[in-house]
C-alpha cells in the first residue's frame, strides 16, 4: 500500500466495514434509480435524516399553500425571471410557513412573525 494511503484514515460505516467510495453510488443505468444494494448510502441517508440541526427544530411545526402565481402587472423591470415576464401568465407554486412553534406540548396556533421557511 502507498504511503500516503496509510497516512489516511478510514472512513468507516457503523458496522466497522471500510468504506469505499465515499461520493458515488451504483445507479441502473446512466439515469437510472439508485441500486436498492447500496448499505452505505442508505447508512448516510437514514443518518441525515434523523440529524437534528438545533436551528431547524424551531420549525418543525408548519402549514403549506398550493396554488397557482399569476402575474397581474408589469415587473420586467425589476426582474428578468422567466415566470415573471408576461401580465396573466400564471405558475404552480407551492409554499410551506412554519409557526416557529414552541416545545413540546405547546398550542400548535401560537403565531410568532419570525416564522416563515
Amino acid at each position: 500500500m502507498a504511503a500516503h494511503l496509510q497516512q489516511c484514515p478510514v472512513l468507516t460505516s457503523a458496522f466497522g466495514s471500510p468504506v469505499e467510495d465515499n461520493d458515488n453510488t451504483r445507479t441502473v443505468g446512466k439515469n437510472g434509480a439508485v441500486a436498492a444494494d447500496d448499505t452505505w448510502l442508505q447508512e448516510k441517508m437514514q443518518r441525515f435524516n434523523r440529524e437534528r440541526v438545533p436551528e431547524r427544530v424551531v420549525h418543525a411545526k408548519g402549514y403549506g399553500a398550493k396554488g397557482v402565481f399569476k402575474v397581474t402587472q408589469d415587473v420586467t423591470k425589476y426582474t428578468h425571471a422567466h415566470f415573471l415576464n408576461e401580465i396573466g401568465k400564471e405558475t404552480p407554486v407551492l409554499i410551506r410557513f412554519s409557526t416557529v412553534g414552541g416545545e413540546s406540548g405547546s398550542a400548535d396556533t401560537a403565531r410568532d412573525p419570525r416564522g416563515f421557511a
